[in-house]
């Protein structure tokens, strides 16, 4: 039996268990993961992050030789403990926890880099609380239908990458939103080999405020389930949003969740289209837990 330092964050509702291992010394198991997110049993969260310098671990070397400031990796695992490998939320959530700890410094103007396994994530304050560059997205190919509990009928998904998978699925009202049950997981037809986060969204009428695109969504995240609030999920629905309102829609969206209210910013950059993530981030409490 091992006791270990932890701080529960969350942006947007978005939970996590937060571990500081500076040097890598911690090997967590699934089990031991999915025991410490337990709701019931353990601290409770969405998914756990692990602080960890870059340099101790194999995925870190990437980061580095992407960007040889991104000194701190963040090793994100989902509810179930299985690796993942983005989260926007977290990302955010992890910058905090980096400033408030005195891990790292963020000066007014300045960008701090993050590693992750989807690669090194620049992070800046913004008056909502923390700005993340997403990165590079794709549209996936293919025609996914979507089913979920609740839908009387199965509908079209749009398959967006941004750092992890998702299919967007429009939906035709607040009722039909409200009307989910996504404490069932829903199905996914091709099924895409790693799994996918589903995002349910409906738009606020009208669309378009201030040249502002505005939407409402939910989501069933990969390893989770249902959740306040998804980060790049939130991206990944603008992105959509964004596809499907043609010529003439802006870069610029509001994303409504259960937990909140984020930015999404689309922008060029050298190496093509990024889309940036606005919001807050909080850390609750610090505690130690007994790790069996």
């Amino acid at each position: 039996m091992t006791q270990i330092a932890f701080t529960k964050g969350h942006g947007t509702g978005n939970d996590f268990v937060i571990i500081a291992d500076p040097e890598g010394e911690l090997e967590l198991t699934e089990n031991q993961v999915a025991a410490l997110c337990d709701r019931h049993f353990g601290i409770g969260a969405d998914g756990l992050l692990r602080v960890v310098r870059s340099s101790r671990l194999p995925e870190g070397a990437a980061s580095l030789a992407e960007e040889p400031e991104a000194e701190w990796f963040m090793d994100y695992r989902n509810a179930d403990g299985s690796v993942a490998e983005m989260c926007g939320n977290g990302v955010r959530v992890f910058a905090h926890y980096l400033l408030e700890s005195g891990l790292a410094e963020l000066p007014a103007g300045s960008t701090l880099p993050v590693g992750t396994r989807a690669g090194v994530r620049d992070v800046m304050r913004s008056e909502t609380g923390y700005q993340v560059d997403i990165g590079r997205w794709r549209a996936e190919p293919g025609d996914p239908i979507v089913s979920a509990r609740g839908l009387s009928v199965a509908r079209p998904g749009l398959g967006i990458d941004v750092g992890n998978p998702h299919v967007v699925v429009a939906l035709a009202s607040d009722a039909e939103l409200e009307g989910l049950d996504l404490t069932a997981k829903p199905f996914i037809d091709p099924a895409p080999p790693h799994g996918a986060n589903v995002e349910f969204v409906v738009p606020f009428e009208p669309l378009v405020k201030d040249g502002v695109g505005r939407v409402r969504m939910r989501v069933y995240e990969r390893g989770v389930g249902e959740t306040l609030s998804c980060g790049t999920g939130i991206t990944a629905t603008a992105l959509a949003v964004r596809d499907w309102a043609g010529a003439g829609a802006p870069d610029r969206w509001q994303v409504e969740v259960p937990g909140g209210t984020l930015g999404v910013r689309m922008f060029p950059a050298e190496d093509g289209e990024h889309v940036a993530l606005s919001g807050p981030a909080t850390l609750v409490y610090s505690g130690t837990v007994t790790l069996a």
